[in-house]
Order: structure tokens, then C-alpha cells, then sequence
């Protein structure tokens, strides 16, 4: 999962260390806990097989010399207003996708769940999901889709089953599963219906517009929101397809 993200990162720029440590934890969330003592081990792993390599940045025409005027306050202040890469010697590395890495992005990208419900990684391969085809990223939103159905079945079935043996905090916390793999799961239809919606208007030759669906605040969100809400009690699921969006949530 680290090296799909470091790999579609660098797909979209170069970045050194540091900015790819702050991007990893925005794509991947904060509590993720990328550190650099993974991400610079992973990237060593990538160099060494020729999807990355590092470069030195372009650096500006070589410093003037500090002049010699006699003044050690002026020299320091001269030799402190040169750049840092200058006065160290050094700059830092960037790291650059090669082309071995464009296709090993491509390969994790589209390869198929062991079949874990696995959500940090759904949502990763989400948050890429525009370099997939317009049929893989259908199939990973249809794959999704029956993961979330399997694990709203479950939750239901151990609700039932555990109803009269467990007392109300407990039970409320096996409702609280459940209805998350609800939300979720409404989730999911309302994006294979724009997605659906996206290749049809491209097949008739209609602009169509981001493959990404809005959340109903109308901006990209790949990853679940943290607190979802929840249909309303004994509401029941509706199918692939139907209007969604006129599910009652709180």
C-alpha cells in the first residue's frame, strides 16, 4: 500500500523526502503513521528496482564569493544570506517515477483485493482511481459494493443473534458496525451510478466530466467520511441503481 501511494504521488510530481512524508500522510490519513524510517526504506526498495531514482535539483549559477572587507559581522551576514545548499555543500534529494515505475503503478493499482474488506486500501486505490480504465474502475467500485453488502448481512445477523445475551452498550456498539456498513454502502451505489453515468455520456460523446463522484456537498471525497450517518431504522437497502439519493440519513 505505501509503495502504490509513494508511486502515485511521484506519478503526479517530484517530490523529496519531506514533502512526500507530508503528502503520504494527507492521501493516506494521519493516523496511518508514516514515518521516515518506512518511507525512506520503501523508497530505497523502489530505486533499487528501477521504478524511482533520485535526483539533485537544478541549483542556480555557482555563489560570488564573500568579499573580504575586514568586518566579521558583514562576512557572517554575507555568508548567512547565501543559500542553504550552498553554504552545505549539499541539496535535497528528489525522487522521480521512472518508467518501470509508471507500469508497476499501473499493475498495483489494478490488481485485484485478496478479498480482505480492506477500507485504507479501497480508499487509496479510490484516490488514483483516475488513471484506471473506465471499466477497472467500475469493477473496483462493483468489488467494493459486495464487501460492504457481505459485511452489512453479517453485522445484521450477529445483531439478531446477539440481541438477548448482550447488554446495551454492547449492542449499541454491534449497531454502530452495522449501520456504518450501511452508510457506506450507500455510498458506494451513488458512485457506481455516476460512474455509470460518466461512461454512457462519454459512449454517446457528451462531455463527461470527472470520473470522481461529489459527495452531496458537491467536492471529491475518496475516503469514508470518519463519523457517517445512518439510515433511518428498518429502512431497508435499495438496490444498484435506484434513487439514492433520496435515501433518508441523519
Amino acid at each position: 500500500m505505501l509503495e502504490l501511494a509513494i508511486l502515485g504521488l511521484l506519478k503526479e510530481q517530484d517530490l523529496h523526502g519531506y514533502e512526500l512524508k507530508k503528502r503520504l500522510s494527507e492521501t493516506l490519513g494521519v493516523a496511518s503513521g508514516v514515518s521516515f524510517g518506512s518511507l525512506y526504506p520503501a523508497l530505497g526498495r523502489l530505486e533499487r528496482s528501477g521504478a524511482v531514482r533520485g535526483v539533485e535539483p537544478e541549483t542556480a549559477a555557482p555563489a560570488a564569493p564573500i568579499p573580504q572587507t575586514g568586518s566579521l559581522g558583514g562576512e557572517l551576514a554575507a555568508f548567512r544570506a547565501r543559500p542553504a545548499a550552498v553554504r552545505h555543500g549539499r541539496s535535497r534529494k528528489v525522487y522521480r517515477i521512472t518508467p518501470r515505475g509508471e507500469e508497476l503503478f499501473g499493475e498495483l493499482l489494478a490488481a485485484e483485493p485478496s478479498g480482505a474488506d480492506d477500507a485504507r486500501l479501497f480508499s487509496l486505490r479510490l484516490a488514483f482511481a483516475r488513471y484506471l480504465s473506465d471499466d477497472a474502475r467500475l469493477g473496483m467500485l462493483e468489488r467494493r459494493r459486495l464487501q460492504l453488502l457481505e459485511r452489512v448481512n453479517r453485522s445484521g445477523s450477529r445483531a439478531r443473534a446477539a440481541k438477548d445475551r448482550l447488554d446495551t452498550y454492547l449492542h449499541s456498539l454491534v449497531e454502530h458496525d452495522r449501520e456504518i456498513a450501511e452508510h457506506d454502502l450507500s455510498w458506494i451505489e451513488r458512485l457506481i451510478v455516476r460512474e455509470r453515468e460518466v461512461v454512457a455520456a462519454a459512449a454517446e460523446g457528451a462531455p463527461a466530466g470527472s470520473p470522481a463522484a461529489p459527495t452531496d456537498e458537491g467536492h471529491v471525497a475518496p475516503i469514508p467520511p470518519a463519523f457517517p450517518g445512518r439510515r433511518e431504522r428498518g429502512q431497508s437497502l435499495a438496490p444498484l441503481g435506484a434513487g439514492t439519493d433520496k435515501e433518508s440519513t441523519t
